[in-house]
């Protein structure tokens, strides 16, 4: 059974709010075929610790405010290099780029059908 429209709701929130915080490379995979525990998953990068920690910031923010949406666990928000939010309908990994590069979670998942995800709106800067 194919990720939930919940699951796509929050993906498509979380990526929005990820891109504002300037995310790079957001994918999303219906993991629902391979996993009992989760429909999907949103994989994001940034440059920096503290970039790391606005993206999860602003995640967080906006899947609480826009449908009253917690995480039931989240890992790594100290150290700011990879931090997991698991809100049970999907689970969140966002990664400093040298974790990205390293564990490559996107490989990993390759067998699984990408989500399609909004294109970020580019600043006015």
């Amino acid at each position: 059974m194919p990720a939930s429209d919940r699951a796509i709701e929050l993906l498509t929130a979380a990526a929005e709010a990820a891109h504002d915080k300037k995310a790079e490379n957001v994918l999303a995979f219906d993991v629902s075929e391979q996993l009992a525990i989760t429909d999907a998953f949103l994989v994001a990068s940034a440059s920096n610790d503290r970039q790391v920690r606005a993206i999860v910031d602003a995640v967080e923010e906006k899947l609480r405010i826009d449908f009253d949406a917690k995480p039931v666990r989240r890992e790594g928000a100290r150290e700011g290099r990879w931090v997991l939010l698991d809100y049970l309908e999907i689970v969140i990994h966002v990664q400093h780029d040298e974790e990205r590069s390293f564990y490559s979670l996107e490989r990993l998942w390759r067998d699984c059908p990408a989500i399609p995800l909004p294109s970020p709106i580019p600043s006015a800067e």
